[in-house]
């Protein structure tokens, strides 16, 4: 059953950044073993527009407020190592077996048919996390020859 105090996805997943943070440091305090999360992200049904873009601030958003838990998780002293969009391109939905269930980065040309070009378009969070990523390795890099 839903929770009606958490934002859900389209097909009814709860988005719940603090929830992350909890779990991480839940499983911290139990088992005290580094953490690596192996997939992590957000399904929606994305739009190419006609000029050949895919506006996505919603997925831009969404992991934007995970990787923020899981640096305050960082914070709390959780030994997290790595965190692991999924997916960086769109493919077909394990959960649902839709194409038109599209969890990346790139979008490609594909209906749920098997239909379509093929032909890849890099979405707005596709920069949005390019950036994103790139800012951090330089701040680790600055921290550590700090």
């Amino acid at each position: 059953s839903s929770n009606p105090y958490l934002e859900e996805s389209d097909w009814g997943w709860a988005i719940n950044p603090t929830g992350l943070r909890m779990a991480l440091n839940a499983y911290w305090d139990r088992y005290q073993v580094p953490i690596m999360i192996t997939e992590n992200g957000f399904g929606a049904q994305d739009v190419l527009e006609d000029d050949g873009t895919v506006h996505d601030p919603y997925r831009s958003d969404y992991l934007r407020e995970h990787l923020d838990a899981v640096a305050e998780a960082i914070g709390d002293g959780v030994d997290v190592r790595g965190h692991f969009a999924w997916g960086p391109i769109d493919i077909i939905s394990c959960s649902s077996s839709e194409m038109s269930k599209r969890y990346g980065f790139i979008h490609v040309d594909q209906d749920d048919y098997g239909r379509g070009s093929g032909a890849r378009t890099l979405k707005d969070s596709y920069w949005w996390y390019r950036d994103y990523v790139t800012a951090a390795r330089s701040a680790s890099r600055k921290n550590a020859s700090s």
